[in-house]
């Protein structure tokens, strides 16, 4: 979703979010050298006529506690599509870095290049295997003498997608309760990591931008699960507060469905002038409304539901009506 994507794109631009995922995310132990509370956005603009910068692809130097600095390129891959040839795309994005720093003056001794580490954060729905490395890219047998003279880069891919639940909710920080957030597979799972957030947030000083951002973030991933339901701006002073609302629109919504079949079953009623047109009149409407819902929840009904809704009691429909918001599939509704 666009809105989504431009969410994390902000979250990313801020260096604590950045210094958490290298951090949580990127077990190597160069990182024990890097001064986390030193890094700072480079504002380079690495574009070439190859193709144009994108905003989730962003540059940050890191000082290292040994002496020098290393700059992170971290490329923010949103698109469901693997990037074959992210490897190119990262050693070009490297080059103009270099070409930027050289203009700049800000060489190490002797003229050198400061070292690249390569990041891809990936939130696509297949697993990532494009290769890791330039090589893996050139068409040459593997006795040609001609690899002496060919490039070479290796990046690290965070496969968010790909991280366990288990583990997640193991970790502490923002960035896996981000991850949590987007992965929710139904709305208890939701409320949970939300009610962790707003837990952090309690506990720990934040700026007002971030918060704002993982606000927006909540009611984007609320929607699937929520229609219509309105999330506070000061939700996260109290993650019970969240809980509450979801419970009370779970209520409003099952009352609404009553209330339409009852409204239907007393017109049934007064045409019909007999209880039988009443009640078949509130199932016809308990039906119906069961059925928008289904169709808002998972899209398009195959026959077999409109047939088997169309021929429920109305406790069997109330019972089906409360399912549907956890549900993740058609079948946990009606097994």
């Amino acid at each position: 979703m666009t809105d989504y994507d431009s969410i994390y794109h902000r979250l990313f631009d801020h260096a604590g979010m950045v210094a958490q995922l290298l951090r949580g995310f990127v077990p190597l132990p160069l990182l024990d050298d890097f001064d986390m509370d030193g890094i700072t956005r480079l504002n380079a603009k690495l574009h070439a006529d190859i193709g144009s910068r994108r905003d989730g692809d962003t540059a940050w130097r890191i000082p290292k506690r040994s002496g020098g600095e290393t700059y992170v390129l971290l490329l923010l891959e949103f698109q469901s599509t693997i990037a074959p040839r992210m490897a190119l795309r990262l050693l070009v994005y490297a080059g103009l870095l270099w070409q930027h720093l050289e203009r700049q003056e800000r060489l190490l001794p002797g003229g050198r290049l400061p070292p690249v580490l390569p990041i891809v954060l990936y939130r696509g729905e297949t697993p990532w295997s494009a290769p890791l490395s330039l090589r893996q890219l050139v068409g040459l047998a593997a006795d040609s003498p001609l690899w002496e003279w060919q490039p070479d880069l290796h990046y690290y891919i965070i496969d968010a997608g790909r991280v366990r639940e288990p583990d997640l909710e193991s970790r502490e920080g923002l960035l896996p309760l981000l991850f949590r957030l987007e992965s929710a597979k139904d709305l208890n799972q939701l409320v949970v990591a939300s009610g962790a957030l707003s837990a952090w947030f309690a506990a720990n000083s934040a700026p007002a931008t971030l918060r704002m951002l993982f606000i927006e973030l909540v009611r984007a991933a609320m929607k699937p699960f929520v229609p219509g339901m309105q999330v506070p701006d000061d939700f996260l002073e109290s993650g019970n507060m969240l809980v509450d609302r979801v419970k009370q629109w779970r209520e409003d919504l099952i009352q609404d469905g009553r209330q339409e079949g009852r409204q239907e079953g007393r017109q049934e009623g007064r045409q019909e002038g007999r209880l039988e047109g009443r009640q078949e009149g509130r199932q016809e409407g308990e039906a119906a409304f069961l059925l928008r819902l289904l169709e808002r929840r998972f899209g398009a009904l195959p026959l077999w539901v409109t047939e088997r809704v169309g021929a429920a009691e109305t406790g069997a429909l109330e019972e089906w009506g409360l399912r549907v918001l956890d549900a993740n599939k058609l079948d946990d509704v009606f097994a």
